[in-house]
């Protein structure tokens, strides 16, 4: 039986990352498009060249059925340079191929009309630079598939965290990798609530839905994952987990966020992203649940236990 084939750009990051072990495990045949090699993709067949070339990338996804862009500009840097490009360059080696691309979506791409409940088909009126170029994505990859033979597969959920992947609010601002955490940091405030998503439940998701053969060329699902309900169940799991001694769970400062994002850029980035944390924000999942019956979700203490071992936090 012939092996389904996917080409993943970001494989060593962490939705690529997930989405390598899950369709690895699922019989796939799975090329890896990496600037250098890199033993975390055993398993894959390694290609050499960089997703900002669209010869290396048209040339990777030659025979494949999926193509997973999961690939981003370290610590938000250079992205209105890169970003667009990098997409185009998928789109075109899709439109070549006839492949779906699959893209993890963000809640950047919506602005406070579309708060606090937001569905596959809610505007997109985004209020940031980077939710600016988010939407920009989508609009070009939803006209590649309105035009074919390209397809598209978004599937958008909360703030990602999970095991090997530290570039995000769990592993930046939260706990810092490495050690036992000596303080468990919190972005919002308390009774403001906040979505999660466990990175092999995404993938899991995008598997899932891989295999349903009657998706629309331009499909869009919204994941649940796990909804902080009070702005504390994170952190108050993450002290559950790590145990005695117990760990002190305190606010975020800010204000030395906003200090150093007067010289650095990725705590200016992040600063921008700060109002995601100020209202509670939910993905609707109603769609998602029509076409899958239920979406994986890993239950919380499990998905926390294994992130921070993940980390080298325990």
């Amino acid at each position: 039986m012939t092996k389904r084939t996917a080409l993943i750009l970001g494989a060593t990051g962490g939705i690529g990352g997930a989405m390598r072990q899950r369709l690895l495990a699922g019989g796939w045949r799975v090329k890896a498009l990496a600037r250098r090699a890199s033993p975390l993709l055993e398993g894959c067949e390694q290609i050499l060249g960089d997703a900002m070339d669209p010869a290396a990338v048209l040339a990777a996804a030659r025979d494949a059925e999926v193509i997973v862009h999961a690939v981003n500009p370290p610590g938000y840097r250079n992205w209105a340079d890169l970003v667009l490009p990098m997409i185009d360059n998928s789109i075109a080696a899709a439109q070549a191929s006839g492949a779906r691309i699959v893209l993890p979506g963000t809640v950047y791409n919506y602005g406070p009309d579309a708060f606090r409940e937001i569905d596959e088909d809610a505007p997109q009126h985004p209020r940031t630079r980077k939710g600016a170029i988010r939407v920009a994505m989508e609009e070009r990859l939803r006209d590649a598939a309105q035009q074919g033979p390209a397809k598209v597969l978004i599937v958008r959920a909360g703030d990602y965290f999970g095991p090997g992947a530290a570039n995000n609010w769990f592993g930046q601002a939260m706990v810092t990798p490495g050690a036992r955490p000596r303080v468990i940091r919190t972005p919002g405030k308390r009774g403001i609530g906040h979505q999660w998503a466990y990175l092999p439940d995404v993938a899991e998701t995008m598997a899932q839905l891989l295999d349903r053969p009657a998706l629309p060329a331009f499909a869009r699902f919204h994941m649940d994952g796990h909804w902080d309900a009070n702005g504390r169940q994170m952190a108050e799991t993450i002290a559950r987990v790590l145990g005695d001694p117990a760990v002190p769970i305190r606010p975020l400062p800010w204000w030395q966020l906003r200090l150093a994002a007067l010289a650095m850029t990725t705590p200016r980035e992040l600063m921008e992203m700060r109002y995601l944390w100020q209202q509670p924000i939910r993905l609707r999942n109603t769609r998602l649940v029509e076409t899958l019956g239920a979406e994986p979700r890993t239950p919380l203490v499990e998905a926390v236990a294994a992130t921070l071992t993940g980390l080298g936090c325990r």
